[in-house]
């Protein structure tokens, strides 16, 4: 999952630097595609880590209870 992160980051890095400042009515849809693929991404390892990490979110939930209530 790591090795796609980079994959990716390095390809919106080479994409923003052949972007030329100009085009300034374009700027809104190329960032809202960035934070697609980010958002994309985080979907793609909170699913691949979700099975893990409920039992860490359970013992924190459970160590945070308030006795008594």
């Amino acid at each position: 999952m790591l090795q796609v992160t980079s994959l990716v980051s390095s390809h919106v890095v080479a994409w923003l630097s052949t972007l030329e400042r100009e085009e300034e009515g374009q700027g809104l849809v190329e960032y809202a595609l960035i934070l697609v693929l980010v958002s994309i991404a985080a979907i793609i390892a909170l699913t691949t880590l979700g099975g893990k990490l409920s039992p860490i979110f359970d013992k924190v939930s459970s160590a945070l209870t308030i006795p008594g209530a």
